[in-house]
């Protein structure tokens, strides 16, 4: 397996404006999980069948990884044969997951998902069924920077599911609203016979972010379809 990189940075935005904690909140907390974000994956999942599409995914690419809910909700929805890559520059936590991550059927890397030696060590690893990110940049209060910023990460992710996702394969990816995201979502309906915009009831309400999935990929690489 590709070795873990500890650069000194975050990914995620800093959540020190949300110090009460909410509904999905304490929810999380109950049912095992570090972060609210565990019920935005499982919403897309039942709406959309992220984890039973054609082929079925059997493993999977988990970008902006931290905390590991995403992850961890992924492994329980694999069963046995499932294998998971998680990325991120936050390191994960290690309170919920009673082992899970540390299982031959989890591998971490920790590092800029856009970097070339991040991009290689995730590459070797693939092909993949599903490439989900969560990744959110590190917000500066100005929509239209945060929204360019958030878009970087997307295009990182679409590039992703180009290069290392099965033909058939899913794809979900978050962004922050604003700027050039409906262009993106238009990128992604030309590479997958479905793709929708879908905002999960566990995102906050004044929050920007919005979820793109794309479903049954139509090429195994789209670089060379054509």
């Amino acid at each position: 397996m590709p070795r873990t990189f500890y650069p000194r940075c975050t990914l995620k935005a800093s959540m020190t404006r949300y110090e009460k904690p909410d509904y999905w909140s304490v929810k999380a907390k109950q049912e095992g999980y570090p972060a609210r974000s565990v019920y935005k994956l499982q919403a897309m999942d039942e709406k959309f069948g992220l984890f039973s599409g054609h082929p079925k995914p059997g493993k999977v690419l988990d970008l902006g990884a931290a905390p590991g809910s995403w992850s961890l909700y992924a492994l329980k929805r694999l069963g046995a044969g499932g294998f998971i890559l998680g990325v991120d520059r936050s390191s994960l936590a290690r309170d919920y997951d009673g082992g899970l991550l540390s299982g031959d059927r989890y591998c971490f890397l920790q590092g800029d998902l856009t970097s070339r030696e991040i991009q290689e060590a995730i590459l070797v690893q693939g092909p993949f069924h599903l490439v989900m990110s969560d990744a959110a940049p590190g917000t500066t209060g100005h929509p239209s920077v945060d929204a360019l910023r958030s878009l970087v990460l997307a295009e990182a992710a679409l590039e992703y599911a180009d290069l290392a996702l099965f033909k058939g394969g899913n794809l979900v990816v978050k962004v922050f609203q604003g700027g050039e995201s409906p262009n993106l979502l238009k990128r992604i309906r030309e590479r997958f016979k479905t793709a929708k915009s879908f905002k999960p009831a566990a995102c906050r309400g004044t929050s920007c972010e919005t979820y793109y999935v794309g479903l049954d990929k139509k090429s195994t690489n789209w670089a060379d379809a054509g």
